[in-house]
């Protein structure tokens, strides 16, 4: 028996058509819901993500700014753009692009958003909400991956979720969410013991380690769901390919679902950040989220 496809593409299409029918009602009301985005330098997959980002906004209705830098910029200099964009009421999300040059603390950067403004939500202030269970703006990537599980395993409660990795970005958050739909989480890293034998006893695996095809079929209890972050390019039989953390091939006879990569978490990462910064515009009108 084969693992059935969890199709990322299908659900970030649902989502941003969710979004799209928010922005019509906002714009409705005379709110046009904005989104800036920083980009520092010239790194090319973060040209790629940033034209992915603007296309889904502009796909949604919500207007995009881009705000280009030179690699040389100083951190002063970037953090008075991010002051302005804070400063402006007609921009309602902001996000700078990742990686900065290495000369620019990103913390600093990151910390100087208005944290009802950062569609990240790596602000520490929303962080921390996170973790308390009060209504912030949460990653959008760990955000995907909840909405993939519910479209999959619907009610996650009593659920033994299992996330391998423990970075700010993804393990940390994805583990809170989690913990929020009253699942009962463990999180594994480059120190812990017995590391397979705790990941087969989990219903639901999320990999995010950025360690190319890691998570093999030994670490996954039949039945389980598989929902597999990385992104890691490798060459093969003298192709570039992009392959996850998890040994899909392996993996696939073994899981009840898994998502695919690419085509899995990917999309619904940008559906998210479009779902925030319409959630953003909401709150920053008096508005309750939905």
């Amino acid at each position: 028996m084969s693992a059935r496809l969890i199709d990322g593409k299908a659900a970030a299409a649902r989502v941003l058509t969710e979004v799209a029918t928010q922005v019509e009602r906002l714009k409705a009301q005379g709110i046009e819901p904005a989104l800036a985005v920083v980009l520092v330098g010239d790194d090319p997959a973060s040209h790629v993500y940033v034209r992915n980002k603007v296309r889904s906004a502009g796909e949604t209705g919500i207007r995009s700014l881009e705000r280009r830098l030179p690699a040389e910029t100083s951190a002063e200099a970037l953090l008075a753009v991010i002051a302005e964009l804070n400063a402006d009421p007609l921009v309602n999300g902001i996000l700078v692009q990742l990686p900065l040059p290495g000369h620019i603390d990103e913390t600093r950067v990151l910390q100087a958003i208005d944290p009802h403004k950062d569609v990240d939500g790596f602000h520490s202030e929303n962080v921390g909400g996170l973790s308390q269970g009060r209504p912030v703006l949460t990653p959008c990537t760990p955000a995907g991956c909840m909405r993939l599980l519910r479209d999959t395993l619907g009610d996650l409660s009593g659920k033994h979720a299992v996330v391998i990795g423990r970075s700010n970005i993804v393990g940390k958050p994805m583990a809170a969410l989690l913990l929020a739909a009253n699942c009962t989480v463990s999180v594994l890293h480059s120190r812990s013991r017995d590391a397979q034998a705790l990941s087969r006893q989990a219903d639901i695996v999320v990999a995010a380690i950025g360690r190319p095809r890691m998570i093999g079929a030994d670490w996954i209890k039949p039945g389980a769901v598989v929902i597999d972050v990385g992104i890691n390019r490798i060459e093969e039989d003298g192709r570039n390919r992009l392959v996850g953390d998890v040994d899909f091939d392996a993996v696939l006879p073994v899981a009840s679902a898994i998502t695919p990569v690419p085509g899995g978490v990917g999309p619904m990462t940008i559906a998210l950040l479009m779902h925030n910064t319409v959630t953003a515009a909401r709150q920053q009108h008096g508005q309750e989220s939905v």
